[in-house]
C-alpha cells in the first residue's frame, strides 16, 4: 500500500499479533504496568486511618469519656481541640494514651516535668501517643499506628496538665 507520500506503509497489525516475541514483550509490559499501578495504590487501599476530634474545656473536661476504634483502622488520628478562654500556662490541655495500668504513674511521673515537655516524662514507653499541650482556641493532633495497640487491650486517655488527669480522663477500646 503506498500513501499519497510514496512511502510504501506495511499493516504489521497481523504479523505482530502472530509474532510471539513481540506478544512476549507486550503481555511482560502489561504485566509490569499493572503491577506498578497495584503498588502505587497499595499504601492508600490498605491503610484506613480513623480520625477523632475531642474537645476540652476550661471546666476541666474532656466532651467524651469513652473512644472506640474500629478493628479495620491501621492508623488512628487523634485532634484536640481547645474550647475555653484560658492560655495553655494557666488552664493548657492535651491529650495522653497509655495502658489503662500506666496511666496513673505516667500522671504522677508528668508533675515533675515541664509545659515544654508537655507535662510528660521524657521518651517515656509508656505513652502511646500524645499531643503537645494546648491553649483557648488552638488545636492540635496526634497520629499513630494501631499496631501499638492490642484488640480488647485498656487503655487510658487523660489530660496531664498538672491537677487535670483525675477528672479529664477517659478509655479507648480498639477492635
Amino acid at each position: 500500500m503506498r500513501a499519497a507520500s510514496g512511502i510504501r506503509h506495511r499493516h504489521l497489525r497481523g504479523r505482530a499479533a502472530r509474532n510471539p516475541f513481540c506478544r512476549s514483550v507486550s503481555l511482560k509490559l502489561l504485566s509490569t504496568i499493572a503491577v506498578l499501578a497495584l503498588v502505587s495504590l497499595a499504601p492508600s487501599a490498605w491503610a484506613k486511618t480513623c480520625a477523632v476530634t475531642i474537645t476540652g474545656t476550661d471546666q476541666m473536661k474532656f466532651d467524651q469519656s469513652a473512644i472506640t476504634i474500629a478493628p479495620d483502622c491501621t492508623e488512628v488520628a487523634v485532634t484536640l481541640k481547645h474550647s475555653g478562654k484560658l492560655a495553655a500556662t494557666v488552664m493548657g490541655h492535651n491529650w495522653v494514651l497509655t495502658k489503662s495500668d500506666d496511666f496513673q504513674a505516667v500522671a504522677n511521673a508528668g508533675v515533675r516535668s515541664t509545659i515544654a515537655d508537655s507535662y510528660l516524662p521524657k521518651a517515656d514507653p509508656r505513652v502511646i501517643a500524645h499531643t503537645k499541650v494546648i491553649g483557648a482556641g488552638e488545636t492540635a493532633t496526634v497520629t499513630f499506628p494501631t499496631s501499638k495497640l492490642s484488640k480488647g487491650g485498656a487503655y487510658t486517655f487523660f489530660c496531664s496538665f498538672p491537677g487535670h488527669w483525675a477528672m479529664m480522663k477517659g478509655t479507648l477500646r480498639f477492635g
